[in-house]
């Protein structure tokens, strides 16, 4: 009669089989990069666009909504951005968000129509906007480090499922590398925007 050869216990097919998803850590720290993109495309350096109210949230009917879905984000002339509210309830709110912006702009009413005249960029201003820029880059950071933690996380439970040390130190490797180029991304990102907005 033939004996079965051992079968091995559960956890030790964990640690054989553990295969960290970077294909999806990357995604999730691409996700973080892209909207740093975004927030920094908002700092509009003297021109005016509509992409710079992109990042603003209005409380609307009780949840924080994109303003580009309570009103229609026109740009009519090269220093002038308007929002037509819909619902003229709302005009308040979608000032009072403008305003605590941080994008130092003041709107002017007409109506449901809040318009947004872009100033002229001063020193003091350039530096404002720079560090606002600088604040969205930390948050990106902050992302990108939980991001990593999630990633060691994995690890530490496979690990403690009997995964071999060789194995971690592999993974914890690669999660470390995939954090430091998208801190370097992120770094690079905001160098380029602050030289763009410090140029006069």
């Amino acid at each position: 009669m033939v004996q079965n050869a051992p079968t091995k216990r559960a956890d030790e097919d964990m640690s054989d089989d553990f295969e960290l998803d970077t294909d999806d850590l990357g995604r999730r720290m691409d996700g973080a990069v892209a909207n740093l993109r975004t927030e920094l495309a908002s700092l509009r350096t003297g021109r005016a666009s509509g992409s710079m109210l992109e990042p603003i949230m209005v409380d609307a009917y009780g949840s924080m909504t994109p303003i580009n879905q309570v009103g229609t984000v026109n740009v009519p002339e090269p220093r002038m951005v308007t929002v037509n509210v819909w619902d003229k309830g709302l005009v308040g709110k979608v000032e009072k968000a403008i305003r605590e912006s941080g994008l130092g702009i003041n709107p002017q009413l007409n109506g449901t129509i809040i318009m947004l005249p872009i100033p002229e960029l001063n020193e003091e201003r350039r530096r404002e906007l720079g560090k606002v820029a600088g604040g969205y880059a930390e948050s990106a950071r902050v992302s990108i480090r939980n991001l990593r933690k999630d990633g060691m996380d994995q690890i530490k439970k496979a690990k403690s499922d009997g995964m071999g040390e060789d194995d971690q130190k592999f993974w914890e490797a690669e999660v470390q590398e995939m954090t430091d180029k998208y801190i370097k991304i992120i770094d690079d990102t905001l160098e380029t925007k602050q030289a763009e907005i410090m140029q006069v």
